[in-house]
C-alpha cells in the first residue's frame, strides 16, 4: 500500500513529466508528495570556493525556489492540498534519493528518464536505473 510518495525533479522535461504523474498518483491515492531536489554542490560548499560568488549562489537557489512554486501550482491546481519540497546536497545522486526514501519512510519514488539505452546508457549512465538498484521501495519512471 502507498502511504506517502517521493517525486526526484531537477527542472528538466523529463522531469516536469515525472512530477506531473506524482501529483496525479498522489491525488488520486490521497496521500503526501514530497518533491526532492539534489544540489550536487552545498551551498556551504560553494561559500568556500573562490570560483562562486554570492550571484551565482542566488541564481542556484532561485531556479530551485522556481522549480518548487511551480510544483506547488500544479498541486494546487490539480487540487493536491499535501505537498512538500526538500533540498540535499550530494555528489551521488542516486544514492541520495535512495536514501532519502529510506530513511523517511517512503513507498514510492518516481522520477523521470530520457530514456537511454544500450551503449547511450553506458556512457552517459542512468540516474534512474540506479536508484532502482538502490531503492529498498518501488520506483516509477516516466518518459
Amino acid at each position: 500500500m502507498i502511504r506517502n510518495i517521493l517525486c526526484a525533479a531537477d527542472g528538466s522535461t523529463v522531469s516536469a513529466k515525472a512530477v506531473d504523474y506524482a501529483i496525479e498518483l498522489a491525488k488520486k491515492l490521497r496521500v503526501p508528495l514530497t518533491v526532492l531536489s539534489v544540489e550536487l554542490v552545498s551551498r556551504e560548499d560553494m561559500a568556500q570556493s573562490p570560483f562562486w560568488d554570492s550571484k551565482v549562489l542566488e541564481a542556484s537557489a532561485s531556479i530551485t525556489r522556481t522549480e518548487f512554486e511551480n510544483v506547488s501550482q500544479k498541486a494546487q491546481s490539480a487540487g493536491l492540498e499535501n505537498v512538500s519540497c526538500v533540498v540535499v546536497s550530494s555528489r551521488h545522486v542516486a544514492e541520495a534519493i535512495a536514501a532519502y526514501a529510506e530513511s523517511n519512510g517512503f513507498d514510492q519514488i518516481v522520477m523521470g528518464s530520457h530514456g537511454h539505452t544500450g551503449v547511450s546508457r553506458m556512457i552517459l549512465g542512468s540516474t534512474a536505473y540506479a536508484v532502482v538498484a538502490r531503492a529498498n521501495c518501488p520506483v516509477t519512471i516516466v518518459r
